[in-house]
């Protein structure tokens, strides 16, 4: 166990609340107990205020301090971010393009003293997270450049409809959009037997009779299984950017972005 007052990230994260630093008290098995069943039924688990505000004002502030660095990316691509293959229908899922539009700002712009960057480097945050996804062991991402990034999403910027290549994904939220900028997903919508592809052009097509939107607040912490569902975020509106960052892991040691992902996420390719 580690004291609430000497863990390294206390200033960041609301450890009354979330125990991260002590997952075997009472305490912390109740929250990866209580993360586990909302994930395993929704799909999604969301932690609101798990990081503090001072620490979210000073992601903000950095963010909008470092903007120039941001890789700005606005390019289409298909849900599954493949080829589009010529010989389908124009709207079928395996040939239609959506857009995305965003700044990266890349993990090796970011200070070492940034509230969220010495919060992910901490072995209890990766510990609690392999706890919550049920894995024996979970590791921070070996790419220079994609460990840990911010995204701004400016007004007209969004992100496509799409699958992740990857079971789940990790993000904290910063600031909301003044309009516009949800995430909303259609849970469930492929498996892994079938791809459902007339589900998927039904959502592209416009049918929202499926869809959620989950709810965000600065300082939220979310675990998302988006390798089934389908997801995006909406047109960005008003002059407010929305900021968040990913946070990667896998389960190998030596995970690393290819060169064309790399190149299409930060505009250039990370040293070997």
């Amino acid at each position: 166990m580690t004291d609430t007052t000497t863990a390294p990230y206390a200033d960041i994260v609301d450890l009354d609340r979330y125990p991260i630093h002590d997952l075997d008290s009472d305490a912390g098995r109740r929250l990866v107990e209580e993360c586990r069943a909302e994930l395993e039924s929704t799909g999604v688990c969301n932690l609101h205020g798990f990081v503090r505000p001072e620490a979210v004002a000073r992601m903000v502030d950095l963010a909008g301090e470092l903007a120039d660095h941001a890789w700005a990316s606005d390019r289409t691509h298909t849900v599954y971010f493949t080829a589009p293959d010529e010989s389908r229908p124009e709207m079928h899922p395996r040939r239609a393009q959506v857009r995305s539009a965003k700044h990266g700002l890349a993990y090796d712009r970011i200070p070492t003293d940034a509230p969220l960057r010495r919060l992910y480097e901490s072995d209890d945050l990766t510990a609690f997270i392999a706890a919550v996804l049920r894995k024996d062991r979970l590791y921070r991402s070996a790419d220079p450049l994609d460990v840990f990034q911010v995204t701004a999403f400016h007004p007209g910027e969004e992100l496509g409809w799409h699958f992740d290549n990857s079971e789940f994904s990790m993000t904290v939220m910063y600031q909301e959009a003044e309009s516009g900028g949800q995430f909303v997903y259609a849970p469930g919508l492929r498996s892994e037997d079938d791809e459902n592809e007339d589900g998927v052009a039904a959502v592209l097509a416009g049918d929202e009779s499926g869809l959620k939107v989950l709810p965000s607040a600065p300082g939220t912490l979310a675990f998302f299984r988006g390798e089934h569902a389908l997801h995006r975020v909406t047109p960005i509106e008003g002059n407010r950017p929305r900021i968040n960052s990913v946070l990667t892991y896998g389960e190998r040691p030596d995970m690393r972005l290819s060169d064309l992902t790399s190149e299409i996420f930060y505009g250039r390719t990370s040293p070997r």
